[in-house]
């Protein structure tokens, strides 16, 4: 009997004898254990350097920098404010993720801020991180990323046929579906493919990427250069401004922190963790600040601030005939960026559900691929739902979004520091200069409250949004405050279609997981 065969769940035989299958289960491992047969079930590693430095730019480059130029532009005020938020949400990014590294090497288990903050602070912002993250905010992230994805191939091969608003948009979702569908199949296949294809897409989006340098230096070269002059003419005093620019620049620098959520499953995590991340997000920075001097060299700043496809536009203006490049360029991007955004909110919702915040079912794996198929499709199945509706307004999402994102990198940095304190022996690999958790924890008190000051509303429902989960984690995980009749009949019913879909799927616990 393979390996695979005897980590499988149940079989008929076991059913007929043992209607749970958890006692039949148990000793069969235990008598493979003694045996010396027992062949361990879990994620495998198979993420090397090249697949870790593929995940984290290609996740980073998505359609932020293609398309999210304006929110920085129309807040910063000027031009040569806009390149300093480009550039500075490059080093902050930087510095958060050497804070990330020690983490990472210190508690080397995928799931990244989970279990950080679980062990500084408890359970509770645990919680609050999966209610917030893997049910709302990386679902929802993932839709609108293959939505612009979408978007972007409608425009280039059904521009007649398109003309009516909602019949473009319709198609859209339509397009973005179908690859959610695609990306759902590979993460569930294989890791070692969606890796594959994590690195094609970003090879694809790098060469787009180098296309738009080479045309800034041409055009450079031809001194356009006017809208680089002055270049701090009408910069905003407003401190609230200045954090929704910030706010536009992370949105395109988002992603830097999805290797820490494949720790388990990187080959040498010691290594290519910091690895990766040295090399991976100064490369973004550097591509991020050429590409936007080469905006520069073709639009002036207001018209950049007004542009819902910078790329787009300036492909417009510049290629001609060939401007449908930039487009297809966009949609790869985007799709690279989805894909690796799946790959790593699977593992978040896997490693929650291990743990117990969620249901049992989501922390299972395939027997034979070894990939955590009912978490991935979980996840995708909340970013299908979330297609139905009409799309929100693209700055609002990114306001939003950071504001949540910031409030749990700020308490993940504080864990930091908090561990330093309370276990000052815990065996650090990797061990950042204490300066530098500390400037990243002020940076991140500011993102979170500079909003407050000129869009209180906006910022408050995305607080209690968070702060529900408090309730939510008291009700339902820790008391489940249910009566107990209620309880135990659903108790029952969930119990039979974990079964179900247990023999379905060929899924088993991981042998790292402690069912009691």
């Amino acid at each position: 009997m393979s390996g695979a065969r005897e980590n499988k769940a149940y079989n008929d035989e076991e059913e007929l004898q043992n209607p749970t299958g958890a006692d039949f289960k148990h000793n069969k491992i235990q008598a493979n254990k003694n045996a010396g047969t027992y062949k361990a079930l879990k994620v495998r590693k198979s993420v090397g350097i090249l697949g870790g430095v593929s995940l984290i730019v290609g996740t980073m480059i998505g359609s932020g920098i293609f398309a999210s130029s304006s929110p920085v532009f129309a807040n910063a005020g000027s031009a040569g404010m806009s390149m300093l938020i480009w550039s500075f949400c490059g080093v902050l990014v930087l510095l958060i993720s050497l804070c990330y590294v020690e983490l990472g090497t210190m508690i080397p288990r995928s799931g990244g801020e989970y279990h950080y903050l679980r062990e500084a602070f408890g359970n509770v912002p645990v919680f609050l991180l999966v209610f917030s993250s893997a049910v709302l905010l990386r679902p929802a992230g993932l839709a609108a990323v293959l939505l612009t994805t979408g978007n972007y191939l409608t425009e280039v091969f059904f521009p007649g046929e398109c003309n009516d608003i909602r019949t473009k948009l319709l198609l859209s979702k339509v397009l973005a579906a179908l690859f959610l569908g695609i990306i759902v199949f590979v993460n569930c296949a294989s890791v070692r493919w969606a890796t594959s294809v994590q690195v094609i897409f970003t090879a694809t989006k790098l060469l787009a990427i180098v296309m738009l340098i080479i045309t800034g230096f041409v055009r450079l070269g031809q001194g356009h250069n006017d809208s680089l002059k002055d270049a701090f003419n009408g910069t905003s005093k407003s401190i609230s401004d200045i954090g929704y620019a910030f706010y536009g620049g992370l949105w395109a620098y988002d992603g830097w922190n999805n290797l820490n959520y494949v720790t388990e499953e990187l080959k040498n995590p010691i290594r290519d963790l910091p690895l990766a991340i040295m090399i991976g997000i100064p490369l973004v920075t550097a591509c991020y600040v050429m590409v936007n001097i080469t905006y520069l060299t073709v639009l002036t700043s207001i018209q950049i601030a007004s542009s819902k496809a910078v790329a787009v536009t300036l492909a417009n203006q510049l290629y001609g005939v060939m401007a449908w490049v930039i487009p297809v360029f966009v949609a790869c991007s985007t799709f690279g960026a989805a894909n690796g955004s799946a790959f790593t909110s699977g593992r978040l919702v896997y490693v929650s559900a291990r743990e117990g915040h969620m249901p049992k079912l989501l922390a299972m794996v395939h027997t034979k691929r070894h990939t955590p198929l009912p978490a991935l499709i979980f996840t995708c199945i909340i970013a299908w739902i979330m297609l139905i509706p009409e799309s929100s307004n693209f700055s609002t999402l990114v306001n939003y979004f950071n504001f949540a994102a910031w409030t749990f990198y700020g308490g993940t940095v504080a864990a930091l520091l908090w561990l330093r304190i309370r276990q000052p022996d815990l065996e650090r690999p990797y061990k950042v200069f204490i300066g530098i958790p500390i400037v990243v924890l002020l940076c991140s008190l500011y993102l979170v409250i500079a909003p407050f000051y000129d869009y209180p509303l906006q910022s408050l429902y995305c607080l209690l949004f968070i702060l529900f989960g408090i309730p939510v984690y008291f009700l339902f995980v820790k008391y489940q405050v249910f009566p107990k009749a209620i309880t135990t009949g659903f108790g029952s019913f969930v119990d039979k279609i974990t079964y179900k879909i247990q023999m379905l799927c060929d899924l088993s616990m991981p042998d790292d997981f402690d069912e009691d």
